[in-house]
């Protein structure tokens, strides 16, 4: 008997990538800066690695996902590029945290894509301030950054003075005041006055890029500063302004076990205040910054190595104390007259990614966003190990007839 033996080569398994959602836009004033350091991230990913699939939060917080929503020239016609791309909502199916599609009644069934990872770049309230990584947590999904108390208490300036204050960690005296303080404007000036000299700054409390941010150098100032600020938040912040400054930024990643600074930058700033132009407008020209150990450094630029050293133990410190994951930037401000050294506020995620400070250190773009994406996973492998729940039996023996007369405790 003949027998026909056929033989099959079996193909190489294709190895799937692992999907991505950058997250970015929200509803914020930092919402362009937002969607510059998404696309800077999606152009740097290892696209062998990774599958990116960008979300978009829009102003008014709708997510959405299409072909065009990484390209940055499609920015240039928003009502555009939200009519070619489709509405999405998070959703949780079989353990996966897949991209529903939405119509306009309500949500459909079909399921536009999946993702096995979170990647939030948003700057500023509503998105940065934990709201976002409160979202993420309702999905058990891993994501890259801080998490909600760090990002909340890293974006409220008063608070987070206060933790680091309480840490030993040096930062400027300040004021905080509220709306109802804002009922009585005369008294935020007189105890402005009673515990300031001139000139002050005057901040919201929880914006970044130097938003709403004024100096103040009389009353008339003081009054016009106060409006400014509030309106961009119901709570602000007056301290004093160092005449003789210099301002000093350095970067950390990492966690809780270990953390590492970057190279240290030296703002340049046009204005009495490093403002959103120096930042942003003139930062893109390449004149916001100076590295410090960079051959362009000039003596305006250069610190003493003890100082540096300072900064760089300070920075581990305050990254830890605050609980950061991921990569934050620190800013510092300098007394130059006393040499005093304080922590100004912390960036939970810094524009840019602060990639241009981890150059000099050898690490790349690419490599720093996969140290990133690292750290998400190992902190969402420790988070597994924390009980959040457990079973019990209260509902069994519950009835609302007796809810008068029992006390739930």
């Amino acid at each position: 008997m003949t027998y026909l033996i056929i033989i099959i080569k079996r193909k190489d398994l294709i190895k799937l990538k692992i999907k991505i959602g950058i997250f970015f836009g929200g509803k914020s004033v930092e919402h362009e800066i937002s969607i510059i350091t998404a696309m800077q991230a999606i152009e740097n990913i290892d696209k062998e690695k990774y599958e990116i699939i960008p979300i978009y939060i829009t102003k008014d917080n709708r997510m959405y996902c299409g072909q065009y929503i990484g390209n940055i020239n499609e920015y240039k016609k928003i009502d555009n590029l939200l009519h070619i791309s489709t509405q999405i909502t998070l959703a949780k199916r079989n353990n996966k945290v897949v991209l529903l599609k939405c119509n306009k009644k309500f949500y459909e069934s079909s399921i536009y894509d999946y993702i096995d990872i979170a990647f939030p770049i948003v700057h500023g309230t509503n998105v940065e301030d934990g709201t976002l990584q409160g979202y993420l947590n309702m999905f058990d999904i891993p994501y890259v950054g801080c998490d909600v108390l760090s990002s909340a208490v890293c974006m409220d300036k008063y608070t987070c003075k206060c933790i680091l204050k309480d840490n030993n960690i040096p930062v400027l005296n300040s004021l905080c005041f509220n709306l109802k303080d804002y009922d009585t404007p005369d008294k935020i000036i007189n105890d402005t006055e009673r515990n300031f000299s001139y000139p002050v700054i005057v901040k919201p409390i929880n914006l970044g890029s130097s938003i709403g941010i004024e100096v103040a150098n009389n009353k008339i100032e003081l009054e016009d500063a106060i409006i400014t600020a509030f309106s961009y938040s119901k709570r602000i912040l007056i301290e004093k302004k160092i005449q003789n400054l210099k301002e000093i930024n350095c970067s950390v990643i990492g966690d809780f076990e270990n953390a590492y600074f970057s190279e240290l930058e030296v703002p340049i700033k046009t204005d009495n205040i490093l403002s959103f132009n120096d930042k942003y407008i003139y930062g893109s020209k390449k004149t916001y910054t100076i590295n410090i150990n960079s051959n362009t450094a000039n003596s305006s630029s250069k610190i003493d190595k003890e100082l540096k050293k300072t900064i760089e133990n300070l920075s581990i410190k305050t990254f830890k104390i605050l609980g950061c994951s991921g990569i934050v930037r620190i800013d510092y401000i300098i007394d130059q007259d006393s040499n005093s050294i304080y922590v100004n506020e912390i960036n939970t995620i810094p524009g840019s990614l602060s990639f241009h400070l981890w150059k000099n250190k050898g690490i790349s773009y690419k490599n720093l966003l996969e140290k990133l994406i690292n750290l998400s996973l190992k902190k969402h492998r420790e988070e597994k190990n924390i009980t959040y729940s457990f079973d019990n039996n209260i509902l069994s023996n519950f009835s609302l007839n007796g809810i008068k007369s029992n006390k739930l405790h």
